[in-house]
Order: structure tokens, then sequence, then C-alpha cells
């Protein structure tokens, strides 16, 4: 049953057109004297938004709150900080300045108060990024329902063009909604609401474990082969491409995305599909606002009243991939049995509804239920550098790393954009095979590149036949089961198409620190990960669809799979791309994988393999399907936990002297004028700069000159020449600058041998002490060893001749103390992780150092190191957990001497009191640990983590409680697959195969 909006009865929720906005402000000047007319917005913006809500509070009591700068976080969703401190009283002409986030992205706006009236009215307008404008009023007016609160607004961003600008038109209507409902929720007493673009909690329904043993094997006819029951297969695919001319005739996102799951479920041939344990997975869609309620709006579209929701992160064409990897990986594990995975974007129904002036009318009653499961990382795409460049939208930044990727291949301009034009010519001519493609024309390579009216030019060398086309209204669908369900529903076995395996991983995550901009090695990581899990080469792989919104992202990808751009036997899409067949923002990867699955069923034998990404080409996932069975068990591998990582750049916004260009980009406005140019370039120090420069002089050389390998000088971040012609010893400066990585040496080293993990300190330099950036580093690779699941023990070294001596004081003494927001103390010592930790000691383990041995299960040391808490003699209290600790595992009298004295004790003190558990030689610590972890590694992990638990955990329990304490803990492990797996290993006299379960 749908449950009501308790606060729908008192507001109306609404998108306001232009024409709309102005019909109210000429309302609300015609009403009451104190409302603003037209007039107190001093611009005209080219997008706008409103709502309008009625509160029982008075006006008064509504402008106080919405004055009250110092709380405006707790509703307006939108807003991160005050940089110089909240604004205090404000009247007309007060300025300020705040930062703000919009699409995950951080943005600094220079408020100025522009009509000052309370408790009537009060507006600002302020410049952002790019020379953004923005408005917001806010009105209150007393009717006799109640106070009439009315917010609108509007911006205008040359920047911002087309879809973009309707999609921050969008999100920032959503974030009104929102920040609206929080206000008006916190003026009647109630806490606001989190934001619906955060980390979800609860959802509908989590579906329950399967309560039996795993079903028998299942028949393949096509193939003759039984297969695992929980083989995850996708059996429904759904495509829907609409057309609108009116505004009669357009549709929502949801409507779209309802409409390709109709058609996937009826693909797969069975509704009673439904009548199982459900999942409804919904990509998150951006041309209309549905926040945390998507999920459960498409349930109630589809009349699917009892599913579990799942929803991917708000923005990243990462999504759909993602979601099908998470269905699959609750398939296997039998957790699930029919995953439905829609989503679509009505932008062109969207932008006939602007320019008449017509308010969609798509927002849905709230279902009422809970927030979905998200899948995906949310994290903002750009950093502060990136922002003051001018790289705000995704094509400025590709068109940077495409000509970054040019300079690697060494090429000219007329030869690399010969090459982009002919891959995407060839993009252009699989769309016209493609029955669901927006623009299913070919366009040869001369035309792609030529500058025209209808093909300007957008970031050189793109042209507008070169980007993701996002005005499009289109949806897709796929429907996935386990096989034994499959059976079970009568769907023909010729019409499955099993998932073999998925892996995700993740760039460097802001494209200014990566250590080359012309790479993407996470995607080859991942890649390598699925194929191998698959027990396939990419040899094997016969039918491809690459994530193709710009060039650069088909050819870097290419790079990584070692794939040829122009083998006619192998194309690179099934649909035609982004540009072509069209891109639905989150949504294209469904419409790539419903089009490889259909080319699949119609050549069995063959495998297939699809890739997205999300930001800028930042968060990749990749699948591997066949209508063949898999060879092994499904698994979803994040291949970036164990990824070897170039070092990061240092990013620099001041800098001053010269500099390698290393790409180049010029931007351009929409009546094809250009517009400023944008550098990244390689200081002699191995760090990155990035500029942006809008003098004619500069931007008519970066049009009319290759600047790649010139030098280039700046004063304080900002261009003061530009080299024309390059330095005939260019090619050698820029391999070495390019190749010789940042110039920082790592901290921490991780390195991984199958199921070990060994973590390095490595500041030998201060004796591995540590300061705040080597405990994030710690925190950050304890949690990606906890992560990956077949990590099983770790290894915490360190580089030199010591092991650690602790916090670094000269870092302390600035203030800067290595507590990490989620382990505490130096990384580790607050919460250790659950699998087995061995500290291999060489040297001396003092103070800190201690503490960190002390927070491992197991310590593995040379005979002359040594240990101590100097702390007492420091004035301090060793409070990482060292005395704490001690006090667990020794005698109190001994305990209270080593904290009272401070006094070193040598290794073979430490292992007769019990504090570490094997004593090698000196320098053979790490191989002894080793040793020990591959021990530890043959048995299984679930009984390994159940038997720590027990160990930390008993000290507490009361003597009576003890024994059913511990049975209680330890039946997790009696009844896991773990369990079964260690019985037939025994009887049929093999090693176990572990599955963690």
């Amino acid at each position: 049953m749908v449950r009501q909006d308790p606060l729908m009865p008192m507001r109306t929720a609404r998108i306001i057109g232009e024409a709309s906005v102005r019909s109210l402000l000429q309302r609300e000047a015609a009403s009451t004297s104190a409302a603003p007319t037209e007039a107190h917005f001093s611009r005209d913006f080219a997008h706008t938004f409103g709502e309008t809500a009625l509160v029982t509070a008075q006006p008064d009591e509504i402008m106080e709150r919405v004055l009250d700068f110092k709380s405006f976080g707790k509703w307006f969703t939108l807003h991160a900080d005050w940089p110089n401190g909240a604004p205090g009283q404000v009247t007309s002409g007060s300025q300020y300045i705040e930062d703000v986030r919009i699409l995950g992205t951080p943005a600094r706006v220079q408020w100025t108060v522009t009509h000052y009236a309370p408790p009537a009215a009060f507006a600002i307008e302020g410049t952002g990024p790019m020379g953004t404008t923005v408005g917001i009023w806010f009105g209150a007016k007393e009717t006799p329902a109640g106070t009439e609160l009315t917010v609108t607004g509007g911006f205008h961003s040359d920047a911002l063009k087309g879809p973009m600008g309707s999609l921050v038109a969008s999100t920032l209507q959503a974030a009104t909604k929102e920040a609206l409902g929080n206000l008006t929720r916190l003026l009647n007493g109630a806490p606001a609401e989190p934001s619906s673009t955060g980390q979800a909690g609860a959802f509908t329904r989590q579906i329950p474990p399967p309560s039996g043993p795993r079903p028998d094997p299942v028949l393949h006819a096509p193939s003759g082969k039984l297969v695992d029951p929980w083989a995850p297969v996708l059996t429904g695919i759904g495509q829907t491409v609409h057309r609108p001319n009116s505004a009669d005739t357009i549709q929502s996102p949801l409507e779209l995305a309802a409409h390709a799951a109709r058609i996937a479920i009826k693909d797969a041939g069975n509704a009673r599909l439904l009548d199982s344990r459900v999942r409804v997975s919904a990509v998150s869609t951006v041309s209309w606002a549905y926040g945390d309620d998507q999920a459960a709006l498409l349930a109630r579209e589809l009349g699917i009243d009892d599913a579990e929701l799942v929803q991917s992160a708000p923005l990243g064409g990462d999504a759909p991939q993602r979601l099908v990897s998470d269905a699959a990986q609750s398939i296997s594990e039998g957790q699930l049995d029919v995953a439905i995975i829609a989503g679509a974007e009505a932008f062109a129904s969207l932008a006939i509804a602007q320019k008449s002036g017509a308010a969609p009318d798509w927002d849905r009653p709230h279902s009422g239920a809970g927030a979905p499961r998200r899948v995906g990382s949310d994290r903002p795409g750009n950093n502060e550098a990136e922002n003051a460049a001018g790289l705000l939208t995704p094509a400025p930044m590709y068109a940077l790393m495409e000509s970054a990727l040019r300079g690697a291949l060494k090429r000219d301009i007329r030869e690399h954009v010969t090459a982009i034009s002919s891959l995407w010519s060839r993009f252009s001519a699989a769309a016209t095979k493609n029955r669901f493609a927006w623009l299913p024309e070919y366009h040869s390579p001369e035309r792609i590149a030529d500058h025209a009216a209808d093909n300007r030019p957008i970031a050189s060398p793109y042209t507008k036949l070169m980007t993701a086309n996002l005005t499009v209204d289109q949806g897709a669908a796929l429907v996935l089961c386990s096989a034994a369900t499959a059976a079970a529903a009568g769907i023909p076995p010729q019409h499955w198409v099993f998932i073999h395996a998925a892996a995700h991983a993740e760039e460097e995550w802001h494209v200014s620190e990566r250590h080359s901009i012309a790479e993407v090695p996470a995607i080859g990581a991942a890649a390598r990960a699925a194929l191998a899990h698959a027990g396939l080469t990419i040899d094997d792989v016969k039918h491809l669809d690459l994530y193709s919104c710009f060039p650069f992202a088909v050819e870097a990808a290419a790079q990584q799979l070692s794939l040829p751009l122009d083998d006619p036997a192998r194309p690179l899409t099934q649909t035609g791309g982004l540009t072509f067949a069209g891109g639905p923002l989150n949504n294209y990867s469904t419409h790539g994988i419903a089009a490889l699955a259909t080319q699949l069923r119609n050549e069995p034998t063959a495998y297939g393999l699809a890739t997205a990404l999300g930001w800028y080409a930042t968060k990749h996932a990749i699948g591997i399907y066949s209508a063949q069975p898999p060879r092994t068990l499904f698994r979803q591998i994040d291949a970036g936990l164990r990824m070897r990582r170039p070092p990061k750049r240092r990013v620099r916004t001041n800098y001053s002297g010269e500099a390698l260009v290393e790409g180049y980009t010029v931007t351009y406005q929409s009546n094809g004028s250009p517009e400023a140019l944008i550098v990244s370039c390689i200081t002699v120090d191995g760090d990155r700069v990035l500029a942006r420069a809008t003098e004619a002089e500069y931007v008519a050389l970066g049009e009319a000159t290759d600047l790649l390998d010139t030098t280039i000088t700046l004063t304080d971040g900002a261009v003061s020449s530009l080299g024309a012609h390059r330095n005939t010893s260019t090619g050698t400066v820029r391999d070495r600058l390019l190749s010789t990585g940042a110039a920082h040496v790592p901290s921490l080293m991780v390195e991984w041998d199958g199921p070990l993990c060994v973590i390095t300190l490595n500041r030998p330099q201060v004796r591995n002490a540590i300061d705040l950036a080597l405990a994030l580093e710690i925190e950050r690779a304890i949690d990606t060893f906890e992560a990956d699941p077949d990590a099983r023990v770790a290894i915490l070294r360190g580089a030199g001749t010591d092991f650690c001596t602790g916090m670094d004081l000269k870092a302390a003494a600035k203030g800067q103390f290595p507590v990490t927001p989620r382990r505490g103390l130096l990384g580790l010592t607050g919460t250790p992780p659950v699998k087995p930790v061995i500290a291999a000691v060489e040297g001396n383990a003092l103070a800190g150092g201690f503490e960190l041995a002390l927070a491992c299960d197991l310590v593995v040391a040379a005979e002359d190191a040594s240990f101590g808490l100097p702390e007492a003699r420091r004035g301090l209290v060793a409070a990482a957990g060292g005395v704490l600790r001690l006090a667990q595992r020794l005698p109190r009298a001994i305990a209270l001497e080593l904290a009272y004295t401070g006094a070193p004790i040598s290794a073979h003190r430490a292992y007769e009191l019990g504090l570490i558990n094997r004593l090698c030689a000196p320098g053979d610590a790490a191989q002894v640990a080793r040793n020990l972890a591959h021990v530890i590694a043959e048995s299984a992990p679930l009984s390994v983590e159940l038997s720590k638990r027990i160990v930390d955990e008993s000290p507490g329990w009361p003597v009576t409680e003890a024994f059913s304490r511990q049975s209680e803990i330890a039946s997790a492990a009696s009844f896991s697959d773990d369990a079964a797996e260690g019985i037939r290993a025994f009887d049929e006299k093999r090693a176990p195969r572990w599955s963690g379960r």
C-alpha cells in the first residue's frame, strides 16, 4: 500500500519554467508591496527553478530561520562551508562567500544581498566559477491557509550549455525542493531529513538468505552441460526510444524506464518471475530528480509490491554494469532470484517542455519506502584546481586528456584528428544498424572533423559530432535471474546469456593528480581481473562495447585491452556509441549490455565484453558475457584493491616558473567563437599545473599552433609566456618528465602476494615515524586489505633499520596529529581489522611503533629488536592502545613497570613475556612473517575471523555465560559453506577451496 507523504497536504511541488517564474514574480508584485518584482534580479537567467510550500509558522519566524546562516547547513542541502565564517547580520548590499556542492562538485559563490525586506522577502545574487551567475529569492506571505513560503531562482553559465545546463537546473530544482522540505520540517520542530544524494541506509526489504542447501545443478540443453543453479543469467532485454515532437507527446524518465522494463519482462517470457525474491535496481536519472525514491517508484510502476530496492550513485556511467554486477553477485550467493535493472533519460522531452513554457507533470507521490541501498561512488569529480581552470564539464576535460594521448602517440594534429574522426565514423556506421539509435545516420570522417554550423567546435580537437549526445529520450532495462529460477520458469535456455565475471576499479580519482592524463590503467586492471576469472584472454572475446562518450574513452580503453581501433571483424561498439546511438547519461551502458546480449543470443558460442565508466574515465566497470555456460562460478571483483598504481602527482595552483605543456584544449562558446585556452603542464619537479588563459593572443596560439611539448612560463599559476615552437630536445625532456613520476617517494608501500598483503612503512629517513599523511595511507591500506575477499593476512613492516619510532613529533608540534577518521591514532590502533595482521619487527619499535605492533595479532621480531613505551619520559601517555593492551596481556606489575619507566626491553624479554610469537635472526623478520602468514592463510577465513572474535571479546564475558557466547559466535562457522567444504576436502584427501561463506 502506498503511504502518502505527511507533508503533502501542506505543500505543492512543481518545476517552474522561465515563463512560470516570471508570472509568479509578477503575481507576487501585484499582491504585496514588499514582494520582489523582476527588477530584484539584475540579470536574465537562462535557467530558472522554484518551489512553494504552505507552513504554519509566521513570516518573521521563517525569515529568522532563513537568515540564521550558522545553521544554514541544517536545511540548505547544497551548502558546504563558509570559508570566511558564517555571515552575521546582513542588509542590502552585504556580501559574503559560500562554498557549495553541485553534482558532487565543489564551487565557491560570491553572494551579494540585492533585496532585503524581512519578513516578506530576501534576495541574493552571486557569481561562481567561470562567470556563472545565480540568483535566489526567498519570500513569505500570509494567506488564509497559512504562510506561503516561496523560493525561486535562476542561473546562467556560458560553460554549461545545452543538456549540461538543464542537468544543473534539474539539480538546483531538486535541491530547492529538498531544502524547502527541510526548512518546513525545522519550522515545525522536526529534524531535517538527510540529503538524498548521500549513501542510503535502510531499504524496503532485505531478501532473506537461502533457507536450504544449494539446489541441484541445472541442465543447459544447448551445450549439454550442467550449470550451477545459482549461476546468474540475463534472460530479459528491453530498449525504447521516444521522439517527442510537441509538449503533448513528452514522456518522463520514469515512464520510459518502466516501459523498457516491461519489454524486458516480456522478453524473459514469464511474468511469474516476479513472484520470486525480486530486486528492483534503478539507474539514477539525471533529467528529473526522483532522489532516493526512484527505485521504489519504478517498482510501483511495475506493480511489484515487495522488492528489495537498489539505486546507483547519482552520477556515473559505470552505474548499469555496477548494478548488473551487484545483482549477479547476490544471485550467485543464493541471496536473490530475480533482478530488474532499468534506467532512462528524457532530456529531449524536457527541452521541448522548456521551450513551450510548460511545466512537466513528472513528480509522483512519495512511495513511503525507506531509502534504497546505493551502489557505486558519489565522490565529487573535480578538485579546486580543475574547477579554477574551467574543467567543469566532461568535454574540455576529455579534450585535455585527448591531446595528452596524442602526445604519447607522437602524432601531429592532422594525423590525430584523422584517426579519431575515422574511429567515430565507424561508430556512426554501427548506429545505422541499431534500431534504437537516436542518430542512425552515417557520417564520413571529413564531416565529423570539419567545423560547420551544425557541427561547431566544442573543445579542440572535439566537434559536436565527437561528443556524447545527451538530448535524447531513451530507456533500457535488463532482467537477471538464477539458472534454477530461469529453468523453473520455463525460460528457454537458448534465451539465456550468462554473466561470467565482472570487475570494477577506479583511477587516481582527480585527473590532475594522475601520473599520466593520457592513460587509464584501472580499466586494464579490471579487464585483466575479469578475463582471468572467466578463464579467457582478450583474444577469446569476439563482441565488444566500449564506453564511448568521447574518442579518448575508446582509444585509452582499447590501448589497455590491447585492441586495435580499426579491426572490421571486431568493432568496438554494438550500438554506435553515445554520439550516434545516444548518450542517456548514467544509463548508456544498459543499452550497450542489451545490444551485446542480443548479439550473443544470435551467436551462442561467442564471448562478449562491455565496459562502462563514470566521471572523467575515473570509475570503471566491466562485464564478460556469453550464451556459453561459465567455467567457474560468477564473481564480482574489485580490481582496484590490488592495482599497482603509479605515483600520484602534486597539483600546484600558484606555481611560478617554466613548465612543459603535456596537454591543452581551446574551448568554444555556443556561437562557435573561441573562449579560452586550458593547458596542463609538468614542472621540472614532476608536479602538475593547470592554467586557463582567455587573452586573445594565447587563445589564438592554441588554435593555430601545436602547443604540445612547448615551454610555458607561469606566474602565480597564470600564463605569462607561451612558446610557439618546440625545442629540439623536447622529446627527451617530455619522456623524462612523464616517466619519472612525482618527485615524492611514497611514504607507504603495499605489495600483494596471493592471499598476503605486505604493508611497508617507508619513511626510513625519520625512522618510520608516522605523520598524518602516513597515518591516512595506513588506514587506506588496511581498509583495502579488509575489503579484498581474497586477502587473508596482512604483514606490517618498516623500511630501513627500524620498524617504527612512533608519532612524528615535529609534525605533531605543528598541530598535525596522526589521527584518522575510522581507525584512530596511527591509522590502525583504534580499530584494527577483523582479519589477522602480523607485525614483522626489525630494529626499534618504540612509542607508537610498539603500540602499532601491539595492535597487530601476532608479532615476529628479530633477535636484536627493541621495544618500549617512552611516553612517560616526554610527559605523555601511550594512549594509542599501548598501556591498555599491555594491561590486557601482562601481569599488572610488569605492565606498570613498562609504562612507568619507559625503559626499552629486548626482543628476548618480550618473547619471554608472551608479546612475541617468533624470534628470528636479524634481517629475517619479513620472511618468517610471510611463512607464518601462509600457514594461517591455509585455514578457513571465516573460522579465523570468528576465532579472533572469541579471543578478543571473551575477557569481558561472565564466567557463567562464556561457553554459550562462544558457541553463539562459533555457530556461524558450523553451518557455513566452508564447513561443508572442509569435510568434503578431508574425505576426498585434497586441499580445501575456501569461499569465506
